[in-house]
Formats: structure tokens, sequence, C-alpha cells
């Protein structure tokens, strides 16, 4: 599906895709098992200019348009879903909310160092508020011109290993609020969140907030306007989660095709069987129409209209699709599968996360619901 690319977004995609191959791949199985964080590779994500990838240079950024940070982001996902979560929340999540919501002065002090420096947060969820937003119990008060911000998030990807979260609090009878904190500003605290499922080799962690302090200027967008801001900001958020998902789908067909081809049985390889070709067929399916749903956002993005049901059906969809494809590619390697001599374990394990954030599939389907019918279920 590559008739629509240009010239200049077929070269991103290689370069992503060389990238990934020699510096991303290598060394995933090793992270997944010891779950550790990538500091080898951060300083090459910054220099290969990843991290900036949707940002004007102006302030440091590539400045690509959305579909070729989206391809970015499906070689990523292909490679390691562990950086691509690690990435996309910074570039694709952060900065970009940054870019639309903040002053120009905010924009200058953290623009650059995202894009080439350190890592973004986006701290929206809380113990007891997931997908239930009206749940959000952190709180910020003022005090003078500064607010003291206090409460506990959780899921936190860059949490800990960050410079700059963007945290949601309830502030006073104004509603939420965004606020830019630094993650080392007294009171602010991450803590890496271990045994997890998949994404096992990126920064997920719990954040506590005791009394952090920070000054008027620190608010993101109109205090009281939170909700506005992630909202627009999860569009991006669920665009490149589909991206990566796609890239998770193209990992698992390829392993699969590779081991079809070479493992023999009853005197013949398997791929001519015909049961293993229909688990083949139907992950190549799933992979072209993931990839047309991401694209799709892309171009609706590019041509500035709105795209909240599109990047929804594409965050669903995909995220699914990952799924599928990973457990037939597991399914495809037999006994094999289940260990992790083989990637599609882990691939299937990474993938399973992906209809649970970003709003889960569930959602999805309520949102999509309530713009068929008029209906809101939520209610």
């Amino acid at each position: 599906m590559d008739f629509d690319l240009t010239e200049e977004q077929q070269q991103v995609r290689a370069l992503a895709r060389d990238f990934c191959d020699a510096e991303i791949a290598p060394g995933a199985r090793a992270r997944d098992r010891d779950e550790s964080f990538p500091d080898d590779l951060l300083p090459k994500l910054f220099d290969i200019g990843f991290m900036g990838a949707l940002l004007p240079e102006r302030y440091g950024g590539m400045g690509l348009d959305y579909l070729s940070y989206g391809l970015v982001v499906e070689e990523l996902g292909r490679a390691d879903a562990a950086m691509r979560s690690l990435v996309s929340v910074n570039a694709g999540l952060v900065s970009p909310v940054l870019l639309q919501w903040g002053t120009e002065e905010q924009r200058r002090e953290w623009l650059p160092r995202l894009a080439g420096e350190g890592l973004g947060a986006f701290a929206l969820t809380e113990p007891e508020a997931g997908s239930d937003l009206a749940s959000l119990a952190t709180r910020a008060r003022r005090d003078g011109s500064d607010w003291i911000i206090s409460g506990a998030k959780v899921w936190i990807t860059n949490g800990s290993r960050g410079i700059l979260t963007v945290v949601f609090a309830r502030s006073g009878d104004q509603g939420i609020t965004a606020f830019l904190v630094p993650q080392d500003a007294p009171g602010y605290s991450g803590v890496p969140m271990k045994g997890k499922l998949g994404l096992r080799g990126n920064d997920t962690a719990e954040i506590a907030l005791d009394d952090v302090r920070v000054p008027g200027s620190a608010v993101l967008g109109e205090p009281g306007r939170g909700l506005r801001v992630a909202m627009g900001a999860l569009d991006s958020g669920r665009y490149s989660l589909a991206a990566g998902a796609t890239g998770i789908c193209q990992a698992s067909l390829d392993a699969a095709l590779r081991y079809a081809d070479q493992r023999r049985q009853f005197g013949r390889r398997i791929s001519g069987f015909q049961l293993v070709q229909e688990l083949l067929a139907d992950s190549f399916l799933d992979l072209e129409a993931a990839r047309a749903l991401y694209w799709k956002v892309a171009w609706r993005h590019m041509r500035g209209e709105r795209h909240t049901v599109e990047s929804s059906v594409a965050k669903t969809f995909c995220s699914e699709a990952a799924v599928r494809c990973a457990d037939r590619a597991v399914q495809v390697h037999g006994g094999y599968g289940y260990s992790d001599e083989y990637p599609v374990g882990r691939y299937l394990r990474d993938a399973r996360v992906l209809p649970l954030y970003e709003g889960t599939s569930q959602v999805q389907r309520l949102l999509l619901g309530r713009h068929l019918t008029g209906e809101n279920a939520f209610t």
C-alpha cells in the first residue's frame, strides 16, 4: 500500500526502517527479559530526530507531515513496541499538545528540550480514574500566584525517566486544569512499575504529587479547560497507537511467514498447508485494513479536517488487529511460539495492552455508538 506515498515519505519510512533494524530490534528481547530501560538508545533517538518528529524546525523538530510521522511510529512498533510507546508519548502526545495549547514562552522553554534532550509524560490516568474522568481526584489549589498540586497518577509512560509531565488536576470550581510540571520539582516522585505483561522495556510509572508547587505560568491552556486539552491530545495519541499497532501486525506476519517457510512437517514446508495459509491470509487482511485506517486519519489531519471519529475507529480496529495477528503468529509457530526463542510471544504480550489504554475498546464503541445514534450511553 505504497502507491500514494511521496518520495519524501518513502525516504522517511526507509530511514526509520533502517534505524529500527540496526539499533532497536537487536536488543528488544533482552530489554523485554530484563525489564530494562534503553538508556543507550535515547541519545540515538534524539539524534535521528524522531523525538521531535512533528515539531517545526524552529523548535528543534523534524517538521514531518502527519503521515510521515505515522510511518516512523509503525516502524518503531514493528521493531519493539516498548520503544514505540516511549517515542509516541513524547513526540505524538506531549509535544503536539504543548505546541497547540502552550504559550510561546512555554513552547520555547520546553519543545526544544523534548525534541533533543528529555522525555515528556502525559498524566491523566489515576488509580480510581481511568475511563471515568469524572472521578479524577488529583487536586490543584491556588496559593497566591502559584498552584499547589496533590494526588497520584498511574500507568504513566515516561513518568519517572523524563523531564516534564503534563498533569491534569481538579482546580476547585473551575473544573479540570492541565499543568506543566517538571519532573525534578520538589514533591514530584515517579516509581517504575515492574511485572507488566508487555511493554517491559519502557518506563511506566506510578506518580505521587505531594504539594507540588508550580507558578501560574505552568497552566497549559486556560484554568478549568483541561478536558479540552486532554480530548484533543487523545486524538493524536490514538493515531500514534493505531500506527504502532499496525507495526505489530507487520512484525507478526513477517515472523509467521519466515517460520512457515522454514518449518517442515510431514515431509513438506508448513507454508503449503491450507490452514496455515488461512492464518497468514487473515493476518494480511488485518494488516492492510489497519494501515488503510491510520492512513485515513493522517490524510484528514493533513487537510485540516477533524478526525476524532476516524482516530477512534483506527485505534479500535488496529489495536484488536495487532492482538489477532500476534496470536496467529504464535499459532503458526506451534510450541515454539510459547518460548521467547522467537519474538511472537513478545508481540502478543505487547499487543494485549493496546485495546486497554488511550480509551478501552469498549469505551471506543460507546463513543462510536453515540456518533451513530446521537444517544449517550455514558449517562
